[in-house]
Parts: C-alpha cells; sequence; structure tokens
C-alpha cells in the first residue's frame, strides 16, 4: 500500500482538536450563595471528573472524520496483480511455425499433432488461442474455451512460403499478453532455425507473466542443397546471348555432384553436372536459349534428394522483346565517343538496346519519338527543325542526353538545353593536374550505381549557367558536371564533358559501364527489377505514368500462381502495393501490357541448422524474467487507488457525526 501525495498525512495533526473540545476546554459552574469562608482551609480544588472524556462516540466519530479527511487527499492506493484478478485462470497460446523450413519431411504433420495434445489438456477455466508463423504472425483465433474451434484451427494450418522471424512473434506474443492481464503459457512449435533470430536479443523479450515452453521439431542435423540464386536478364533481344548465372548452395552436407537443369516454358533447355563441395558454394553458367517473344516462365531444377526439396527449384521471369533504340547523333569525326558508348551498353546484361548512329546532316525527317532516347554528342551545327522537333519530343514527354566538347564550347546556348554556355575548362596531363567531382547527388540513378565517379580524371569540361537546373554532380572547382533539366513532361540531361577518352579517362573507368547502364535504364523509363522476387516483397502496382493522371482511375489486374484474383473490384483502382504472399507465377495486367513476376521463397530458410541449446535457454528465461519484472512493474505504473471507498465512508461517518452532536447537545440544553 501508498499514497499518491502522502503530505495530506500532515492533517491528521488535526486530531487534537476534538480531544482539546472534549477534555481541556474550561470547567464551568453556575455560582451558589454562601456565608463566610473565613472558617475554611485554604486548599488546590481537584476533580477526576472534569478529567474526564465525555460523550466518547461522538468524539470516535469526530476523529474518524479528520482521519478520513487526510486519508481521502493522500490518496492512498494498493498493488494489484493481474494474476489476481484473472482469477488463478490462465491463457494458453499455440504457436505452429509453418514458415518454408517447415516443409522438409513431416516438421509441419508433427507439429500439428503435438499442437493438438496441448489444446485437449487444456483446463476447464483455461483460455486458449492459436498462432500461426510466416512471414508474418498470424491469429487464427481469439481467446477462446472451446476446444473444437482451438482443433479446427489447428487442422487448417498449411506449410507457407515466408520467412519464419522470432523477433515478430515475440512481438505479436508481448501484445497478446499486456491484453490478457492473466498468466500467459505459450507452447511454440517449431525446427528453430538459426536464420529466424532477430539482430538483437532485446527484440525476444515477452510479455508479463509468460511462461514459454519450447518444442522442437526439426532433428539436429538435416543435409540440404539448394539452389541459392538465379541472375538473369529481365529483358533480352537475342535469347542466343543470354547467360544465366546459378549458385547452388549445400548445408550439412557431404561432396557431392548433383544435375542441374534449365527449363523454359516447361521444356527442359540445358542440363549440367554441378560438382559440390561438402558445405560448399559453386557457380553454374548458361548461355543461350531459345525464348518466344512475349513473357517466358523460366525455371532452374536441383536434382536428387535431400531435406528440403521445395528449395530445388528457382524462377524467374524473362521477357523477349525487340530492342530498345536508341538515336546516337554525332559528328562523322567523333566515332570514338560512339564506340565507347555501344561498348558499355553491349558489357551490360540487363540493358537490352541498339543504337543508331547519325550526323546531324542525317537527321532531316527522323522522328525522336521512335526512339527510347536521344543522345546528342557533343553537337554543334543541328538543322533547326530537328531542334524544333527535339523540343516537341522533350514537352511530349521525351528525354535526351547532351554531351558536351569542342562543338558546344563554341555555342552561346546548348541546343534543346537553352542553358548558356559561360567557358571551357581546361586542366594539363603534365605533372598529374586535373580536375575531379566532388559533391555527387547519389540518389540519382545515373550516379547511385557509378560508385560516385570517384577516381576519374577530367581535362576538359563545358562550365554553363546552372539556372533552372538539378546539380547532380560537379567538379572539384565548381563547374556543373552532371545536371538535369524538366521540359514539360520530359527531361533533359546534361554531361559537362565527352565519352571520347580525350577530354577525359571516364571510358577506361571501372564506373563508366554502370554510368552509361543506369543512364540509358533511367531515360528509356525501362524496368529495373530482377527477374524473381522474394516471397512477402511487395510489388508496386502503380507506374510512374499513373502519378501524372490523379484524376484517372487506372485499374489493375493480378493473378495469383493459383490463377485467382488478389486484388477485390475497389483495390484494382486505389491500391498502390500488393504483398507476393506465396512462390510461384504472379500475373499483372495494365494498360501498358502484360507483366510476370516470378516469386521463390527467402533462400535463408534453406540452412536448416538449429538454435543452440544455450540460446533457447536464455529465450526461455527472458520470458520468465520478465513476466515477473512485468507483473510488479504493471502495478507500480498503473496504481490501484481507493479513494473514492474513502470519500463514500467519510460521507457515512459525517452523517452519523452530525446526528450524535444532535443529541448530545440536546441532552445539555437546561430544562432538557
Amino acid at each position: 500500500m501508498g499514497f499518491l501525495a502522502p503530505w495530506f498525512l500532515a492533517g491528521l495533526a488535526a486530531l487534537s482538536l476534538p480531544l482539546w473540545l472534549h477534555l481541556l476546554k474550561q470547567h464551568r459552574n453556575d455560582p451558589i450563595k454562601f456565608s463566610s469562608l473565613k472558617l475554611f482551609e485554604r486548599r488546590p480544588q481537584s476533580s477526576v471528573k472534569h478529567r474526564r472524556l465525555k460523550y466518547l462516540m461522538l468524539l470516535a466519530l469526530r476523529l474518524a472524520v479528520l482521519a478520513l479527511l487526510a486519508l481521502a487527499f493522500a490518496n492512498p492506493f494498493i498493488r494489484r496483480s493481474p494474476a489476481a484478478i484473472a482469477s488463478g485462470t490462465k491463457l494458453v497460446i499455440v504457436a505452429v511455425d509453418r514458415s518454408f523450413s517447415m516443409r522438409a519431411g513431416d516438421a509441419l504433420d508433427r507439429a500439428k499433432r503435438e499442437a493438438r495434445t496441448v489444446i485437449n489438456s487444456l483446463g476447464s477455466n483455461d483460455r486458449g488461442q492459436v498462432v500461426a508463423l510466416s512471414g508474418r504472425t498470424e491469429l487464427l483465433t481469439q481467446q477462446i474455451q472451446e476446444k473444437p474451434e482451438l482443433l479446427g484451427a489447428i487442422a487448417t494450418i498449411e506449410a507457407g512460403d515466408g520467412r519464419g522471424s522470432l523477433g515478430e512473434l515475440s512481438r505479436t506474443l508481448r501484445s497478446l499478453a499486456e491484453a490478457a492481464k492473466r498468466p500467459v503459457e505459450v507452447h511454440f512449435f517449431s525446427d528453430l532455425q538459426k536464420s529466424s533470430l532477430p539482430p538483437g536479443f532485446n527484440d525476444l523479450k515477452l510479455g508479463p507473466m509468460t511462461t514459454l515452453v519450447i518444442h522442437e521439431i526439426a532433428p539436429a542435423k538435416a543435409a540440404n542443397w539448394a539452389v541459392e540464386s538465379v541472375q538473369a536478364p529481365r529483358a533480352i533481344g537475342d535469347p542466343k546471348l543470354t547467360k544465366i548465372l546459378v549458385t547452388i548452395s549445400a548445408y550439412e552436407t557431404v561432396a557431392a555432384k548433383k544435375p542441374v537443369s534449365l527449363w523454359l516454358n516447361g521444356r527442359q533447355q540445358a542440363a549440367k553436372l554441378a560438382d559440390i563441395a561438402a558445405n560448399g558454394r559453386v557457380n553454374v553458367e548458361f548461355m543461350g536459349i531459345e525464348a518466344p517473344y512475349g513473357w517466358s516462365r523460366g525455371e532452374i531444377r536441383l536434382e536428387g534428394g535431400d531435406a528440403l526439396a521445395a528449395d530445388d527449384v528457382f524462377r524467374f521471369a524473362i521477357e523477349r522483346a525487340d530492342s530498345r533504340r536508341i538515336l546516337f547523333v554525332r559528328e562523322a569525326r567523333q566515332a570514338r565517343s560512339a564506340f565507347y558508348f555501344k561498348s558499355a551498353l553491349e558489357a551490360t546484361a540487363s540493358a537490352n538496346f541498339a543504337v543508331d548512329e547519325l550526323t546531324p546532316d542525317q537527321t532531316a525527317g527522323v522522328d525522336p519519338a521512335k526512339f527510347a532516347f536521344v543522345v546528342l554528342n557533343d553537337p554543334a551545327y543541328l538543322p533547326e527543325a530537328f531542334v524544333d522537333s527535339l523540343k516537341r519530343h522533350v514537352t511530349n514527354g521525351g528525354r535526351i542526353l547532351i554531351t558536351a566538347g569542342p562543338g558546344i564550347a563554341g555555342q552561346e546556348r546548348v541546343p534543346v538545353l537553352e542553358s548558356k554556355v559561360e567557358q571551357s575548362k581546361y586542366a594539363s596531363r603534365s605533372g598529374e593536374r586535373f580536375l575531379t567531382v566532388i559533391k555527387p547527388d547519389a540518389t540519382h540513378p545515373a550516379v547511385a550505381r557509378a560508385d560516385r565517379l570517384e577516381g576519374v580524371k577530367f581535362y576538359q569540361a563545358v562550365r554553363i549557367d546552372p539556372s533552372n537546373l538539378r546539380l547532380l554532380a560537379r567538379l572539384n572547382e565548381g563547374t556543373p558536371l552532371l545536371a538535369e533539366r524538366t521540359m514539360g513532361e520530359g527531361r533533359v540531361l546534361f554531361f559537362g564533358s565527352s565519352f571520347d577518352n580525350i577530354a577525359n579517362d571516364f571510358p577506361l573507368n571501372p564506373s563508366f559501364v554502370p554510368f552509361v547502364e543506369q543512364t540509358a535504364l533511367y531515360l528509356s523509363n525501362a524496368d529495373e527489377r530482377p527477374a524473381s522476387a522474394v516471397v512477402d516483397a511487395f510489388l508496386e502496382l502503380r507506374t510512374p505514368g499513373d502519378a501524372a493522371k490523379p484524376n484517372r482511375q487506372v485499374s489493375v489486374e493480378v493473378l495469383d500462381p493459383s490463377g485467382k484474383r488478389a486484388l477485390t473490384l475497389e483495390e484494382s483502382v486505389k491500391a498502390q502495393t500488393l504483398t507476393l504472399s506465396s512462390e510461384g507465377f504472379w500475373e499483372v495486367g495494365r494498360q501498358s501490357g502484360r507483366e510476370l513476376v516470378a516469386v521463390n521463397a527467402d533462400r535463408r530458410e534453406s540452412d536448416l541448422s538449429v538454435l543452440p541449446k544455450e540460446t533457447v535457454a536464455i529465450w526461455q528465461k527472458m520470458g520468465t524474467e520478465t513476466g515477473s519484472q512485468s507483473a510488479g512493474g504493471a502495478d507500480e505504473t498503473k496504481p490501484w487507488s481507493f479513494w473514492w471507498w474513502l470519500a463514500l465512508l467519510l460521507l457515512g461517518v459525517t452523517v452519523a457525526e452530525s446526528l450524535f452532536a444532535h443529541q448530545y447537545l440536546k441532552a445539555e440544553r437546561p430544562g432538557a
């Protein structure tokens, strides 16, 4: 018991007031006429009667009124335990791991059998709740006492494709325990993978008064081979030049040779034998495929039995289409820049581009809208009609890359961009005097994956007026190197040097290829996603073009791997993202066309290594300690005050005191 305002207890000093009224007030007698007192001896007067307390019941009531008043203002409280409130009942939570790794053998069936045993052993006053763990924690029932409903929920649990997370489970258990206000007993049935541990043990804390019982289902060791990853282009032009890189991983295994095959649209295209070391990793490369135009469903299959057969298949989606054309306009003497640009594109596996080279005098009648984007390599003398055509193209959503050199340096303004040319900057190659890049904008796609253009030496650059431009990179002496301008619905990207290996050594730097690749993908609005996604990843349903039409409802149709619609009619118009909840091929239909999305389980689930016994013991101990601490901590933070009960008692005593005082005063009246 305690007091929320203990300083009001000083009011108990007022208890002396009734004592003074009943004991120490002056005694008064009426005077009586008497003869002379000379013959009486003088002595002190003493009266035991006057020192006695009068009206004991009235005194007690007055003392009680003052004491209760002081206690009420002090606001006393007691600590009420949730266990006492629960009247001895408990909540039994049955948590079944149904993550991807529980597909190994009959692990999930055994987990469900043991879970049913726990449900059947519930007491008559106990409540139960069934929880399933996969990519996220699912509450399959409420906190109920009906065993048939709990058993039915366990029967509906099926193996999932998500990755188990003990941190996510612990967060859910904390919430359930705080809401239950009673002792919680958790029975967790799982293979206890190491990969399911959260980054820190603090994420494993459990709720108040929670006891954790672990039921380990998986064996201590289980040999498993898995297709860990597949690197394949999402879009291809010439299928004969397509390269697919496969990584095979082994866990708790001996050295073995495993057949690996490539399948496309249900037909085997190629097969190889992978020599895998014990607990090792090996790469297998397939070169060239026979893919029809449009989307194809690809699979890499690993043959040979192991503990987890579900990870022996890895899916990827690939689209064959005509190469996206790039218009590269250059002067006749500038063939070197075009060579380096084309070589960089050819070195990328994901870019499906073809470059059309034209000189300025060949641009008559050329429609820029027929190309993915346009490159103006140091344009000095472009026909006015072609410049006007480029401006209309950009205004309508087209994109252009402009590189600078001696041609632009001699102009007053940059063609199409219309920025003023200020001066040319030169640095001597002798004595290692050169310019370097500083302060690049790493958020822009052209710079983010190009290692910030570090180590590139620039000897010549053209400075332009940076007004109305977004600066993406500048040289150390202040010259804007990379800038972008939005014009209408399109964009113009300006590079303040050339690609010819004369004004700089950029084409020979490792950052040149990723710069060209990412710039080409950015300017062509190409999809940069990989050929496959992971279960529980989010799929963007809206394209950048949809954002430009806020008043227009754009419908998206999504079919899950079983062929069922994944979105309601309302969601197909309003939803921005979709969770890819299962393995397989998802079909997405937009106004721009059809798309195929391949989804695979997180391959961290392939490592079936279990948690050490020490780690499991620490987790269980954390649950017990957390429960005991929270039981006290919850009472301290939420004390139960009985101020109202004291107030009601004070009211009753005050009424009684008034009645008694009236009765005694009436008895003392003269003549009564």
